[in-house]
């Protein structure tokens, strides 16, 4: 039997053949010193275990609704369920295969609720695999819209949105344009009307990376990325000399895999 009571925040996590790693983050919200939270989770079609592992939490947690897709409907379509059942005041993202700081909810509600200005705020991440952490990003404080023109300023699985600026943008966009850039695009609705965000430079999220990032993203997927980028320079208009720029991604999937891969692990490095 689920809860009755209001959660100050939904987490909203979409979760595929996640089963060696599901649990570990799964239990990173049960135990943020923020408690005030339901979970919402999402199966998109997995063929492991994930799915009845996901039940076991759910049915000793009555923080924890799981819902199932009846096949693999992609992440923006799958995020957008658990929108239709979240309750909370605040949205927050979080992955099956990743872990977070255990202070990450409070800190993030502190700042929401002290900044009526701010539709959403995100952090810094180290990158992690099976030897330990071997990445990290920081982020720029406050972006502006010239933020958007080499990249995302925001980090996706980390983040946490006012639910009221969720619903304003009509949730996540289901293009299948969009898929994996679907998180860029949010931001872009988010930023056309008029909303700002911030980051916490402190990395309060790891995400899991095999260091194989180019073997992740198929050609397909560059194409994506251009196309939200041109969709954002035109939306947050962007001056004309930076749309160059938007066929970087294009650019960027034509390298040779040991090429990308060095520039990816350069780039987390420094």
């Amino acid at each position: 039997m689920k809860t009755n009571n209001q959660p100050i925040i939904s987490v909203i996590m979409g979760i595929y053949n996640c089963a060696q790693t599901l649990a570990d983050a799964i239990k990173c919200i049960q135990n943020q010193t923020f408690s005030n939270w339901e979970l919402i989770l999402c199966d998109d079609g997995s063929t492991d275990e994930t799915y009845a592992i996901a039940m076991q939490y759910a049915k000793a947690d009555t923080r924890i609704l799981l819902l199932k897709n009846n096949c693999n409907k992609g992440l923006n379509y799958t995020l957008n369920h658990c929108l239709k059942y979240a309750r909370g005041k605040y949205i927050a993202r979080m992955d099956g295969d990743d872990i977070c700081a255990l202070d990450r909810f409070e800190k993030q509600i502190n700042i929401l609720n002290q900044n009526s200005n701010i539709a959403l705020v995100s952090s810094g991440m180290y990158y992690f695999d099976e030897e330990g952490r071997w990445g990290k990003s920081i982020p720029i404080s406050f972006p502006n819209n010239n933020d958007f023109i080499h990249g995302t300023p925001f980090a996706h699985a980390p983040c946490m949105i006012r639910s009221e600026v969720m619903k304003a943008v009509g949730g996540y966009s289901e293009s299948k344009w969009l898929l994996r850039v679907e998180d860029v695009h949010l931001w872009m609705k988010i930023y056309q009307l008029g909303y700002k965000g911030m980051n916490i430079l402190e990395p309060l999220y790891e995400m899991r990376d095999d260091r194989n990032a180019y073997a992740r993203r198929r050609f397909r997927f560059r194409v994506n990325e251009a196309y939200v980028k041109w969709l954002t320079y035109r939306n947050l208009h962007i001056s004309l000399k930076y749309y160059p720029f938007i066929l970087r991604p294009i650019f960027v999937g034509l390298l040779p895999n040991k090429i990308y891969d060095y520039l990816h692990k350069k780039k987390l490095n420094q």
